[in-house]
């Protein structure tokens, strides 16, 4: 490995608009997030499932298609 090429990586405080706070490495000191895994969706179960047969039928009711 060349010598001099590599950002110096540092510990980085990782806020989100949430309030949840967790520490990475990073080349910045700090960084700010919209979404983090404590309040996405996906990860806290709160997602609701949608069911693919509603989209169709919303698809053909949007364009007046009949099956």
């Amino acid at each position: 490995m060349k010598t001099g090429i590599h950002p110096d990586y540092k510990v980085a405080k990782v806020t989100c608009v949430c309030g949840n706070e967790f520490e990475t490495r990073s080349t910045k000191d700090e960084i700010k997030v919209e979404i983090c895994s404590a309040c996405h969706p996906f990860y806290t179960g709160k997602q609701r499932a949608v069911q693919a047969a509603g989209r169709v039928d919303k698809f053909n009711k949007k364009f007046k298609r009949e099956e």
